[in-house]
């Protein structure tokens, strides 16, 4: 199937689904869904609140961009029959179809799978960082060497043109990480914020703080008011409700990990933002905090908002613009979404939010979005000049140059060299070989 069939399957879902109103924030519980009746290939019966046909729309475009993938490959290996051939067509990284990982959302992961994934994410907590103490005093753990980039270099991959090839290659990182030094055998899965603005986040086999889960919410805290955020550069301040936890997470596999870095800027209730006194770097240890917000992952990050994102921009700006939240508009985007929905710290600070195991999941979402995206347009979307936009720095303050695919993407002490932004467009090109389900 070739992406004229995709473009045209989204058109013709999008202006139904599109029209239907968003799932609005409810006071009421969640429907329980028993994990036993969740999905295996998303086609969960659709609950009352979300748009009819939302989440057999996001179905149908996982199915036809994966067709595509196989259909892309299959030709390239025929007619790839020299080494200056592959080069060419982007496959000397050896991605070939019978060498493909698929990534899978957690709800299809058996629990032996579940417990297999969140055992390597526990075991690269417990290995020395790489980073030097005399960088990062609170860098304890290879896992803690992902968030000290992440805060070394916040300013320059959000709202910026490198934001979506940077947290590319980022999760990707990681996965290796836990694959080459904690002997994981399986693949980075990823979190269908549509299915938990359903199900509910803490009656999710994400979050039920189970053993198989990514633990659970925070113990329940007395509300301080909503969070407030933004408000700087004359742009309105978004309001954005609590959750039901705020405390430390006290089920599940990550209930007596450490958070050892920060906070930075981290969004408070009541409008508060908390920083640690002795620096960004500095040895910090506390506990992992959530408070998960069904209203917010509900209005944010339902399934319809999932397909907009995919089936509305027609450039690589305002895609990227419509995911992280079009300043002054009042819309968080389906980043912003995933990440308040998980509330707590280090899930408000976006300096240290990769301090949450959960970061992860939620990225490898966003990437998969984009990976659909592109998937529309490949010969536009996923090569050349017009796969980037925006400038260098966090919404282009200081002023700064325009990305170019030739930037390097660097992330030191993570275990990967400096690469180009053009080999970083294609989830099946360059160092990887990955597709979405």
């Amino acid at each position: 199937m070739r992406a004229r069939s995709i473009a045209f399957l989204t058109i013709q879902v999008a202006s139904n689904v599109l029209a239907a109103p968003a799932p609005q924030a409810s006071a009421e519980a969640a429907p329980v869904v028993p994990e036993s009746e969740l999905p295996v290939d998303l086609a969960t019966p659709l609950l009352s609140g979300v748009p009819e046909d939302a989440l057999q729309a996001m179905q149908d475009l996982d199915e036809a961009a994966f067709q595509q993938v196989q259909d892309s490959l299959i030709e390239l290996e025929g007619e790839a029959t020299t080494e200056k051939k592959k080069k060419k067509r982007g496959l000397f990284s050896g991605c070939t179809l019978s060498k493909v990982q698929i990534r899978r959302e957690w709800s299809t992961f058996t629990k032996t799978e579940r417990k297999a994934y969140t055992d390597a994410v526990l075991c690269l907590q417990s290995k020395p960082a790489l980073t030097p103490a005399a960088i990062a005093a609170g860098a304890k753990s290879r896992f803690d060497d992902f968030v000290n980039v992440h805060i070394m270099q916040t300013m320059e991959i959000h709202y910026t043109g490198n934001f979506l090839s940077w947290h590319r290659y980022f999760v990707w990182l990681y996965e290796q990480a836990l694959r080459n030094e904690c002997g994981y055998k399986g693949s980075q899965p990823y979190w269908n914020w549509g299915l938990t603005a359903i199900i509910g986040l803490e009656k999710s086999p994400h979050f039920d703080g189970s053993a198989y889960s990514l633990s659970g919410n925070g113990a329940p805290v007395a509300s301080g008011g909503d969070v407030v955020l933004g408000g700087g550069n004359g742009l309105p301040p978004i309001l954005i409700p609590t959750g039901t936890g705020g405390g430390c997470v006290t089920s599940g596999p990550f209930a007596n990990m450490s958070v050892n870095q920060g906070p930075v800027n981290l969004d408070s209730p009541g409008g508060t933002i908390i920083s640690n006194p002795e620096g960004p770097f500095a040895y910090n240890p506390r506990c992992l905090k959530r408070d998960l917000t069904d209203a917010i992952n509900r209005q944010y990050a339902n399934a319809s908002a999932i397909l907009a994102n995919i089936a509305l921009p027609r450039n690589i700006e305002d895609f990227q613009l419509t995911m992280q939240g079009v300043p002054g508009s009042g819309n968080i985007g389906i980043h912003g979404g995933g990440h308040y929905s998980l509330g707590g710290d280090p899930g408000r600070d976006v300096f240290t939010s990769p301090g949450d195991p959960a970061f992860y999941l939620h990225h490898a979402m966003i990437d998969r979005v984009w990976y659909l995206w592109q998937a529309l347009s490949p010969s536009t979307r996923a090569r050349g000049t017009s796969a980037v936009a925006g400038t260098r720095t966090f919404m282009n303050s200081p002023p700064s140059d325009n990305t170019t695919i030739e930037d390097l993407v660097d992330i030191p002490y993570t275990g990967g060299e400096a690469k180009q932004i053009k080999d970083l467009l294609s989830t099946v090109s360059g160092s990887f070989c990955y597709v979405y389900l």
